[in-house]
């Protein structure tokens, strides 16, 4: 599955939500798919352009402007569908951290515990913004709302990560620490 597919699924994703404009479509993706997720403008725009050419998408009268405002068209969410089934490509990683840590004998234990504890910071950061917004998701599980519950997988992801990135942490800042004491 290619990037551009990807792109087309989030684009998709979000219409099938409701229907918004290219902007919206942005915001909606940096909001809600934002912590596994990213689409840049240069990407959102080009993609709703070739998906209105398709049939995918159509203007809608909602929105403060309606030739800018899209919706889902049947076409577009049996194309959703069949993108979601789709096999999942990899990626290879991609990880400043890592990259940075890998050559650390050139920064030395100091300057690397610095990059770790940044890290640790962040991770600490995510999960907590996670738990707030788990709250959030679990009261619309409660309330029967089923696709929340397909949220709630994703956040429970997320909130995953965000521990084993807090464990490595401390677990290097102790290696660094170690390697700061040797003579």
């Amino acid at each position: 599955m290619s990037r551009q597919s990807q792109t087309e699924i989030a684009v998709l994703g979000a219409l099938s939500v409701e229907p918004m404009s290219g902007y919206a479509v942005r915001q909606a993706i940096a909001q809600t798919l934002g912590h596994f997720w990213s689409e840049s403008f240069g990407q959102i725009y080009p993609t709703l352009g070739r998906l209105e050419a398709e049939g995918l998408v159509a203007p809608s009268g909602e929105g403060r402007t309606s030739g800018s405002t899209y919706r889902l068209t049947a076409k577009g969410r049996r194309r959703l569908r069949a993108l979601l089934q789709e096999p999942i490509p990899s990626a290879p990683p991609r990880n400043g951290t890592l990259l940075r840590l890998f050559f650390g004998g050139l920064l030395g234990p100091a300057e690397c515990r610095g990059i770790v504890q940044g890290s640790r910071d962040r991770a600490a950061k995510s999960l907590a913004h996670l738990g707030r917004i788990r709250v959030e998701v679990q009261a619309e599980v409660d309330a029967g709302d089923a696709g929340a519950a397909y949220r709630l997988i994703t956040l429970s992801a997320g909130e995953h990560t965000a521990r084993a990135q807090l464990a490595w942490a401390e677990e290097t800042l102790a290696v660094l620490d170690a390697l700061d004491a040797l003579p």
